[in-house]
């Protein structure tokens, strides 16, 4: 190979690196990291467990978990609104600044009245607010939630596979963090008493 070859190849080389050193710099900057954050969310319109047609200003004003599930989910949706409502517990006085959204991928069966009693359950977040829609609604705010949901099996007692993770969102409305499927009330607890201090 010649000593010309030999210089074009380490020109590429040095190029290529470089770009990836850059492209690299530009996904983990803080700069990329307020976009990816202000890309979670956005405008929805649903129905709640009242029947009221509520918007994404219900995240205004206060702290708010969103989670997505439904109310014939056997084990995912109940023990994460169970650990969410240990964790308002032991937020004290602060948790009167925090609220849960439930929002249904599955609207074929979660009705208003449906999603109302499920949601009444001694062991949920007092004042949870659980919301539902038309399909397309509900497909709306789950992409801009990044939400995986997929119904399973025919017949009345399908299952909905989806997400498991809950979101933490700002009183401005805006996504904060994730909370990951699994966190004790602890745990969950000391991620949203952090971001209220930081907030």
């Amino acid at each position: 190979m010649s000593k010309r070859s030999l210089i074009i190849i380490a020109l590429v080389a040095v190029i290529g690196l470089g770009a990836g050193a850059a492209l690299f710099w530009r996904a983990e900057s803080p700069a990329g990291a307020d976009s990816a954050q202000a890309d979670v969310g956005g405008p929805f319109e649903l129905v709640n467990q009242d029947g009221q047609t509520v918007d994404e200003s219900i995240l205004e004003g206060r702290w708010s978990v969103v989670f997505f599930g439904f109310t014939y989910c056997p084990d995912i949706c109940p023990s994460t609104l169970q650990a969410v409502a240990a964790a308002q517990e032991q937020l004290g006085p602060r948790g009167a600044d925090l609220q849960t959204v439930f929002i249904s991928v599955d609207p074929e069966r979660d009705t208003p009245e449906q999603l109302k009693t499920y949601l009444s359950l001694d062991a949920f977040p007092d004042d949870v607010v659980g919301l539902t829609g038309a399909p397309e609604q509900i497909e709306q705010v789950a992409k801009a939630y990044y939400v995986y949901y997929r119904k399973s099996g025919e017949g009345p007692d399908y299952t909905v596979d989806h997400s498991t993770a809950a979101y933490l969102m700002d009183p401005q409305g805006r996504f904060n963090r994730v909370l990951a499927y699994g966190l004790s009330p602890d745990e969950m607890a000391r991620l949203i008493r952090t971001a209220m201090q930081e907030g």
